[in-house]
């Protein structure tokens, strides 16, 4: 559902992302972790197509991002890290715009968008300005309308960020059951544990380059030694040239 072939990202002589291939099957929930400034974000953005590689290939449901842009997008629910919104709408006027971006019969809108405002606790507030929303429930809109047009990929940059605990467990539970219904989830995130808890595959990517992917007991097993979780794998292979399991 998601693959990235010889896909590298260039700023100047700025090398954001190096030759990435990387391949996401339908209804696998897929972690993307890595220190700052390591290309996460960078990646994120070209899969969703708001960037567009220097040179690679991204195809989305086996469709060429570059040459048909619109329809790969129409498969894909975008979450970005921070939620960017028209304050001045209702959150329901928000959730009919996305609808009307996406093309979404008009017979499914009210029904579909009162229930995903239902589900992220936001049917009380469907009336009001999102100016007066906080900064989780504007997040949490965000997801709502991600997922108004029932996309097939859900692309998403820190899910987590400004979420109670309630609406972290919310996610979390909603995550995994789009996956298993046949959703491909790609989740970039700093939150090891959220990784380590939900996601059947995880990438570590170091320097615009992926370094280890794999189920989390793949990963430990790469690490010279073993690794306990999730965060000493990172620790180990980010911060250690050698660490990989018959590395130099």
């Amino acid at each position: 559902m998601i693959e990235l072939v010889g896909v590298a990202k260039h700023y100047g002589p700025h090398i954001a992302v190096r030759q990435l291939d990387l391949t996401v099957e339908r209804g696998e929930l897929f972690g993307f972790i890595g220190p700052n400034g390591a290309g996460k974000t960078t990646t994120i953005k070209m899969i969703g197509g708001i960037l567009t590689p220097t040179r690679g290939q991204v195809r989305i449901a086996g469709i060429d991002m570059a040459a048909r842009p619109v329809e790969a997008k129409h498969k894909i629910g975008f979450i970005p890290d921070r939620p960017f919104l028209y304050e001045k709408l209702t959150a329901m006027e928000f959730m009919q715009f996305t609808a009307d971006v996406y093309r979404v019969a008009q017979n499914r809108v009210d029904a579909r968008a009162l229930d995903l405002l239902e589900r992220f606790a936001l049917a009380d507030w469907s009336d009001e300005l999102i100016e007066s929303f906080s900064h989780g429930m504007k997040q949490r809109l965000i997801m709502c309308a991600a997922l108004l047009h029932e996309p097939e990929v859900i692309v998403v940059d820190e899910p987590m960020v400004g979420l109670d605990p309630v609406a972290i467990r919310m996610v979390k539970t909603m995550f995994r059951e789009l996956a298993t219904k046949g959703v491909t989830l790609f989740m970039s995130t700093h939150t090891l544990a959220v990784a380590e808890d939900i996601c059947d595959r995880i990438g570590i990517i170091h320097r615009g380059e992926l370094i280890a992917q794999g189920a989390l007991d793949d990963l430990r097993r790469q690490v010279r030694g073993g690794a306990p979780d999730l965060e000493a794998v990172f620790i180990n292979l980010t911060q250690a040239p050698d660490a990989l399991e018959g590395g130099a």
